[in-house]
């Protein structure tokens, strides 16, 4: 009997060893390449980071932030998610926009149409069904994009804030340059060569740097994330947040970020916002969270940093990424502007506005 049971341990000992070192392999194997240049303020040589950030509770390739992680997923609260509806489309955004005008589409998650002189801006562009490596398993969206893709106008850039597959979709990638070729797609540094073994074409910027789109100019600016496709490649590529700068006004793009200084120094070099383009979600529970990730008040706090005539709020409603249910971002961003007022305008899925010219 005592040999039978050391066999039955044995082998349940064996198929976890296999299960571990299946996970393991996959994981390097989706790891990226890593960004190999000189040191800067901002990488050391190895790694990426923010210059004065906190320290990242759920930071990969740390036993710290291994055990903050498991923590969370002992721990979860989750808010309620509705299951998957599909819902009407909006209409088609125009296919173009007059110099000096400017207009905001939000279509799902992070995934903006920004159009500002002639120019048509892609944001994190997400269409499809999982952000995740594969198509069985993953957070899964709660309803369709709010633009039909075939409805989209001619897109002249995309800009990408960092590499995780809710943000870096290479599959709606693919689509984007297939559909347009001339499409000129920005990253941060080190993401090139990652999409260029997807057959992607692309430009690499670090923070300060721009290129110019048509009448448009298109600057990487600092935000406050990580980055990782895989287990070995944490931090390997920089992440980014974006300003578009056209003829009357610019406008912002945060992709994922914590709340920090950096919304005011942009605001300091580059000047007020026309619009700011800010995300709220996937922020609780806010101790794991916040580094990464704002709560809408913070939201607030940064449309106001950023001298904002429009805030227009995303990365909500789409993904179940965190604790904070479906509904709870906008909820919470609208008790937040009861006691700090800011100009922010929440758009429904495929709904776009015009953005007013000037200042607050």
């Amino acid at each position: 009997m005592a040999s039978r049971r050391r066999r039955i341990t044995l082998g349940l000992l064996s198929v976890v060893a296999l299960l571990v070192s299946s996970a393991l392999g996959v994981g390097c194997a989706l790891s990226g390449p890593r960004w190999a240049g000189p040191k800067s303020e901002h990488f050391d040589g190895e790694a990426f980071f923010t210059p004065n950030g906190p320290k990242m509770p759920g930071a990969f390739g740390s036993l710290e932030g291994l055990s903050n992680l498991l923590k969370w997923q002992a721990n979860r609260e989750r808010g309620p998610w509705k299951p998957y509806r599909e819902e009407p489309f909006g209409p088609p955004p125009p296919r173009d926009v007059a110099p000096g005008a400017m207009h905001v589409t939000f279509i799902n998650h992070a995934t903006t149409l920004i159009q500002l002189d002639g120019v048509n801006v892609l944001t994190d562009p997400m269409y499809s069904r999982r952000c995740s490596p594969t198509d069985i398993a993953g957070p899964e969206r709660v309803r369709p994009p709010g633009i039909r893709f075939e409805d989209l106008p001619r897109i002249d850039a995309v800009v990408l804030s960092h590499n995780h597959y809710d943000h870096l979709d290479v599959a709606t990638l693919k689509r984007i340059s297939d559909t347009w070729p001339r499409v000129q797609i920005f990253a941060g540094l080190g993401n090139k060569a990652f999409l260029a073994s997807k057959g992607i074409e692309s430009i690499e910027l670090d923070w300060w740097e721009s290129r110019q789109v048509g009448d448009v100019t298109v600057t990487s600016v600092p935000n406050q994330h990580f980055s990782n496709r895989g287990l070995t490649d944490a931090n390997g590529t920089l992440w980014s947040a974006w300003v578009l700068g056209g003829r009357n006004g610019k406008a912002y793009f945060g992709g994922d970020t914590g709340y920090g200084p950096h919304f005011a120094t942009i605001a300091q070099k580059l000047g007020p916002m026309r619009l700011a383009v800010l995300p709220i979600g996937a922020f609780r529970p806010e101790w794991f969270m916040s580094a990464i990730h704002m709560s809408p008040s913070q939201a607030v706090q940064a449309a106001i940093d950023l001298d904002a005539r429009l805030a227009v709020p995303m990365h909500f409603g789409t993904f179940s990424l965190a604790d904070d249910g479906e509904d709870e971002p906008v909820e919470a961003l609208k008790t937040a502007l009861l006691t700090k007022p800011a100009p922010f305008k929440v758009l429904g899925f495929g709904e776009g506005v015009d953005v007013p010219e000037g200042t607050p």
